[in-house]
């Protein structure tokens, strides 16, 4: 690799600054990176720099996905899955879908130092050429047959989700709330969007936000195998059955009988047969016995 190289001038010949920075230089031979002033100028999300810077250093083949990322710094995916999209938005990260000599499809990721550049004296890497398929001969004999036909599938392109902008904004909530019950409960905007639909189902079925956050952070695994997002799918697999409709129609009261006093002793009472109270009747009951 070359010496490192600066557009920036060396402080002998430009003297000591009065205000601003000074740099103090060292000749580096090994373990560096050059980066264009244009990247590292950047201007916008620190974090996007830093991402690029980081890529940047890294040597043929590792790993540059969210959750590699996310291994590495302390900002979530949220942060982190942006800095890539203004990356690949401003022409320094391509994502290629590319089938493999063996048929399976991978993502391969591409980082460039200047956007549209003059390529490296090696040239940009070439993308692994499909191989065609080999015709079978008409004489194939029946366990050459079976060997092809136990090969397995190629796998399909997965599913792309709706933007998260189309997403119910209420779900999204939800979702967006989980990390501040359980810290490891971070979701990208992809995952996100994958996520909302059933947690729109079940806002629809009549619970509460606070009914399914409850549910999807109770009795959690002190250690996840897994992504968050594969979780959080599991247990909004079985969408809820809806609350049964109110009924429209007015209740009936019963009927209030109205207030009197009683004949006998003027004691108030609520009665629509009786002209005395209860007292009264049995003082009345004893007489005409004795």
């Amino acid at each position: 690799m070359a010496d490192s190289q600066s557009n920036a001038r060396l402080r002998a010949d430009a003297g000591t600054p009065t205000s601003g920075v000074i740099h103090v230089r060292t000749r580096l031979t090994a373990d560096f990176t050059v980066i264009s002033n244009a990247l590292a100028q950047r201007r916008g999300s620190a974090v996007t720099v830093g991402v690029a810077a980081y890529i940047s250093s890294l040597p043929d083949g590792s790993p540059v996905s969210i959750a590699a990322l996310c291994e590495h710094f302390s900002e979530g995916e949220i942060l982190i899955s942006r800095a890539l999209r203004e990356l690949e938005a401003a022409g320094h990260l391509e994502r290629r879908r590319e089938r493999t000599p063996s048929g399976q499809v991978r993502t391969r990721t591409y980082f460039y130092d200047v956007p549209g550049g003059a390529p490296g004296p090696d040239g940009p890497p070439e993308p692994p050429k499909p191989t065609r398929p080999r015709r079978r001969p008409a004489a194939t004999t029946v366990h050459e047959a079976a060997r092809e036909t136990a090969q397995p599938p190629v796998p399909a392109e997965a599913e792309t989700p709706a933007p998260l902008a189309e997403a119910d904004p209420r779900a999204v909530a939800v979702l967006a709330a989980l990390r501040r019950i359980d810290p490891r409960l971070v979701l990208s905007e992809r995952e996100a969007a994958r996520l909302a639909p059933a947690v729109t189902r079940w806002l629809a079925a009549g619970l509460l936000p606070t009914h399914i956050t409850d549910h999807l952070t109770a009795r959690l695994p002190s250690e996840f195998l897994t992504r968050p997002a594969g979780i959080l799918a599991y247990r909004l697999k079985e969408t809820p059955l809806p609350l049964p409709a109110r009924s429209t129609e007015p209740s009936v009261r019963p009927a209030v009988a109205p207030m009197v006093n009683c004949d006998g002793c003027d004691r108030g009472m609520r009665t629509a047969e009786h002209d005395r109270c209860r007292d009264c009747r049995a003082e009345d009951e004893l007489r005409a016995a004795g």
